[in-house]
């Protein structure tokens, strides 16, 4: 992806989420914090869901690429975000910028589509229980992790690809602590205008794609859920699908209002960016595992393991 000949910009400087020292070192401790938190729960899921076979299950063979993704997707942006909060001039250059957006779209395109996946996944086992095992076979499940990461891929490339041959002049100060696709625009001398079209409809058609059947498949669960008559059976098929919908919740609101919203470089764009690359793959494993008996039981059947091999 070659860049455009008339670019006289050959780095950007990011602005990040403060310009005060003190705040700077406060939020380099919290950031900090929230990455080793996110590397050690995403790992110990994966490491978890690995080593216990009472998981080797098509609901977490989902969980660990999710886990696999949001490690991936933090180490994007936070090791960049915690190098500029120690440094007093925060560059980064027009290729890296491209390169860290790039990886961006990868991680929150993939994301949304396995979520999705995990939302037919529990649409099969609470309203098909009988038929689960066929309607969630090995191949199929592979088939739609790699159908997630190939959309999320596609959708990068489209965009990143009319990024490239952007032409940046005079404008090089980017209000924001990553270099995220719509950061960019405002900065271009050349007409953007397809760059925006393609944001847009990329992000709402790869959006609704993969919201559209999340919110089916819950229309049918709650369907189900409710034509149980005990309430502890309708406890019972409620939990096994409630981490997902706060998982759900908490990624897709902050990133569609960030990728559909116009660019303005106001504090809630960071927010918003903060919410969905940052705390939510942090939050997810916790998500899972205190919510989840199978996961915590799993866990102590680990830890178990291991005492006893050292022992």
């Amino acid at each position: 992806m070659a860049l455009g000949n008339h670019s006289t910009i050959t780095q950007f400087l990011l602005l990040g989420l403060s310009a005060d020292p003190h705040i700077q070192s406060v939020l380099f401790v919290l950031f900090l914090d929230i990455y080793l938190l996110t590397i050690m729960g995403n790992l110990t899921m994966m490491l978890v869901i690995r080593a216990d076979s009472h998981l080797h299950t098509p609901m977490y063979f989902f969980l660990s690429h999710l886990s696999f993704l949001d490690l991936c997707f933090s180490s994007v942006t936070v090791p960049k975000m915690l190098k500029d909060l120690l440094s007093e001039i925060k560059t980064i250059s027009v290729s890296g910028c491209l390169a860290q957006g790039f990886f961006v779209l990868i991680s929150a395109g993939t994301e949304v589509g396995l979520l999705s996946v995990m939302a037919y996944d529990r649409y099969a086992a609470i309203c098909h229980p009988l038929l689960y095992g066929q309607m969630m076979r090995k191949q199929l499940c592979v088939q739609l992790v790699c159908s997630s990461w190939s959309l999320g891929v596609l959708n990068a490339f489209i965009n990143i690809f009319l990024a490239a041959n952007l032409d940046f002049c005079e404008k090089y100060t980017i209000n924001h602590y990553s270099c995220e696709v719509p950061s960019l625009f405002p900065l271009s001398c050349s007409d953007v205008s397809n760059n925006l079209i393609a944001l847009f409809c990329s992000s709402l058609l790869h959006g609704l794609g993969t919201f559209l059947p999340i919110v089916s498949s819950y229309a049918c669960i709650v369907s189900t859920i409710l034509s149980i008559s005990s309430t502890s059976g309708r406890s019972k098929a409620f939990s096994t699908c409630s981490s997902h919908l706060t998982a759900v919740s908490f990624f897709y609101g902050s990133a569609f209002l960030r990728y559909l919203m116009p660019t303005s470089g106001s504090s809630l764009e960071l927010i918003f960016s903060v919410q969905y690359s940052v705390v939510t793959p942090m939050v997810n494993p916790l998500i899972y595992s205190l919510k989840n008996k199978q996961v915590k039981a799993a866990v102590r059947r680990t830890l178990g393991k291991y005492l006893q091999c050292s022992g």
